[in-house]
């Protein structure tokens, strides 16, 4: 129930700033004034609009969104020694990062995960699951976290959410376009868009959609590396090898993680097709390590 009003909440938020800046733009319709003729000027204005606030409104949003969906516990005030490590390894990482100091939190599951999030690099949140704390090594823990930190000091959720944007934007773009020569070419509509139009339109998107998200999980995929790698730097490739075979181990056990917050989980998921996947393969990531560092502890 919390997450179906989470998202709601979300659209909601977006059609508003969407609709805001539509209006301050002057843009009402993405139609010429004989109804029929698309004004791609206005078109593009407008899928750029609702593409990019759908992204931006996430992005502004995610800290909040990902403690309340998977009820983060954040520690404001340690009360144990393993809350007090975790904070002060976080703390060491960061000032390695030349990042300011992030959130952190612990949220209830089984399975051994971890994520970041937030659009400001300096007032980020890292979160791991309770799985994790039980099944890895301090060291191992170490590292994963600054796979996070990696994923922080880079930018990643900044730069996902633009190319998010952008593809979503394109997607509804040529969406429209294909829908009116639908509407127009195929079926003789002259009087306006008529369901031929919102038809094609719609299949348009789920088609594209689907071609674009190879893009964004191509993205994914580059920045999974990045971020081993940065987890390898500031604690030790060996570390973050290991962490991730320990990942490997517990491969099956499925995550908790929903969402968005699945591109920025530590081990991601293994259900899909290569090329929609968010996450390499564990034994590609931990060769790519081995490649790169050797057996550098």
């Amino acid at each position: 129930m919390l997450r179906i009003f989470l998202f709601l909440a979300t659209n909601l938020a977006v059609i508003l700033v969407a609709s805001i800046t539509l209006s301050l733009l002057g843009v009402d319709s993405y139609f010429q004034q004989n109804g029929t003729d698309l004004n791609l000027q206005s078109l593009l204005i407008f899928c750029l609009v609702f593409g990019m606030a759908g992204s931006l409104v996430s992005l502004f949003i995610s800290k909040w969104m990902a403690k309340k969906g998977m009820r983060v516990q954040v520690i404001d005030q340690p009360h144990n020694s393993g809350e007090q490590w975790l904070v002060s390894t976080v703390k060491e990482l960061a000032d390695k990062a030349g990042i300011g100091m992030p959130e952190v939190g612990i949220f209830q599951s089984d399975a051994p995960n971890a994520f970041a999030t937030g659009w400001n690099k300096n007032d980020a949140l890292v979160a791991v699951s309770t799985g994790l704390l039980q099944r890895m090594s301090k060291e191992e823990v170490k590292a994963v976290l600054g796979h996070e930190i990696g994923h922080v000091a880079n930018g990643d959720m900044v730069t996902l959410a633009l190319i998010q944007g952008v593809v979503n934007a394109f997607v509804m773009f040529f969406a429209r376009i294909i829908g009116n020569f639908v509407d127009k070419a195929i079926l003789k509509n002259e009087n306006g868009p008529g369901i031929g139009f919102f038809v094609a339109t719609i299949v348009s998107e789920i088609i594209l959609g689907i071609l674009a998200s190879t893009i964004v999980a191509w993205f994914s995929r580059r920045r999974e590396f990045r971020a081993d790698q940065a987890g390898a730097e500031l604690v030790s490739p060996a570390a973050m090898a290991s962490a991730l075979m320990r990942l490997k181990e517990t491969y099956e056990q499925p995550s908790e993680l929903k969402g968005e917050l699945v591109a920025f989980g530590i081990r991601g998921e293994g259900k899909f097709s290569a090329l929609f996947a968010t996450h390499p393969p564990l034994d590609v990531r931990i060769q790519a390590l081995q490649q790169r560092y050797g057996n550098s502890q």
